[in-house]
């Protein structure tokens, strides 16, 4: 486990890569996630497989959390306690397990943590990602925490080479990203377990789409006056900020009133206190994307919207734009969300209807 992997998300960081951003991400009071959605994914995985046999990383890098999951653990040494984890502890972990022979890699982190496994044992173990970080858009993670440990166990059961797919680890360029600029490159190719309902896919480009470009200057031109709008990140809500004449951040979050750009690439805090100074009368409104190829609605990439802020808009004033072409390009053709919330994620799930073009809505399944 990562320890810090997804500390940057609600603070509107584009990741936690290097000292300086995990320095960056506390001074603006940023909790660690990972060592949770880690333990529910254990926790999964020992109620389907007690009798798995856990070979942990030492301390805060896994064997604490396999513990308290109710796991027998045999631990790799020890971590210095003066210090953070460093990719140099994950490298020194997985090698280990490789010469272990363990029949399956999990592991909790993000981007940057698969690109620290590929470094160091490329394919040689079957590997599969408990989705922590922000970016996340390598196709080794699950859709959950709990999907994790639940496909974890199926391929535990089975653990067949045919039970195995290929899948790319990617990265983004966190600099590039805190610059607004997208930039993405493939690293490589590892094996996961091949589970089409647990295991997503790796994150899609998007194309250009006149039918949403029609909907993001129809959605401009009619955004009722005084009614304060929130717009995720993504291109499709850049398109509506373009018809408004207005640069916001292509991968953070923006809020509009009257034409106007009040708040630009807010974190949960920033986006809570504009929220809580609204008035009832229009009721604030949310605009938000889906993420090509993975399906995620919340929870990758937009962790700013965080459960509280939610809350506080509600579902029925989330307003869900996406080309017809990404919907139909989702295997399965269903949605996700996983605020790190159960009781939020199981209100979201669902139906919705998802604009593609003026006039024109899919409606789609909404799942953990």
């Amino acid at each position: 486990m990562n320890p810090i992997a997804g500390m940057g998300g609600r603070v509107a960081l584009k990741g936690t890569d290097g000292p300086a951003a995990v320095r960056t991400a506390r001074r603006r009071g940023a909790r660690e996630i990972a060592p949770e959605r880690a333990r529910r994914a254990l926790e999964r995985l020992a109620a389907a497989v007690p009798e798995v046999e856990v070979l942990a990383a030492p301390g805060i890098m896994g064997a604490d959390e396999a513990r308290a999951a109710g796991l027998e653990v045999e631990e790799l040494g020890t971590l210095p306690d003066d210090r953070d984890t460093r990719p140099a502890d994950t490298r020194n972990a997985v090698a280990e397990m490789r010469e272990r022979g363990v029949d399956l890699l999990l592991f909790a982190g993000g981007d940057g943590t698969a690109r620290d496994i590929l470094d160091t044992i490329g394919a040689d173990l079957p590997m599969l990602g408990v989705p922590t970080g922000v970016k996340m858009h390598s196709g080794v993670f699950a859709a959950s925490p709990a999907a994790a440990g639940a496909a974890a166990a199926a391929f535990l059961r089975n653990p067949d080479p045919d039970a195995l797919v290929e899948a790319e680890v990617a990265d983004v360029d966190e600099a590039a990203a805190r610059e607004d600029r997208v930039a993405t490159r493939l690293y490589g190719a590892v094996r996961v377990p091949r589970q089409p309902g647990l295991v997503v896919g790796p994150k899609a480009s998007s194309c250009a789409d006149a039918g949403v470009d029609a909907l993001a200057a129809e959605i401009a031109a009619t955004l009722p006056p005084g009614r304060l709008t929130l717009l995720g990140p993504g291109t499709t809500t850049a398109a509506v900020l373009g018809h408004l004449g207005l640069r916001g951040t292509l991968l953070g979050v923006d809020a509009v009133r009257d034409g106007e750009l009040v708040g630009r690439d807010l974190d949960e805090a920033g986006l809570l206190a504009l929220l809580d100074g609204e008035p009832e009368v229009p009721a604030p409104v949310l605009i938000v994307g889906v993420v090509g190829g993975q399906g995620a609605l919340f929870g990758r990439g937009n962790q700013q919207l965080s459960p509280a802020v939610l809350r506080r808009i509600g579902r029925d004033r989330i307003q869900v734009v996406a080309s017809a072409d990404k919907l139909h390009r989702l295997n399965p053709p269903r949605l996700r969300v996983d605020t790190g919330d159960e009781a939020l994620d199981a209100e979201l799930s669902g139906y919705v209807r998802v604009q593609v073009a003026p006039g024109r809505t899919i409606v789609m399944k909404v799942s953990t």
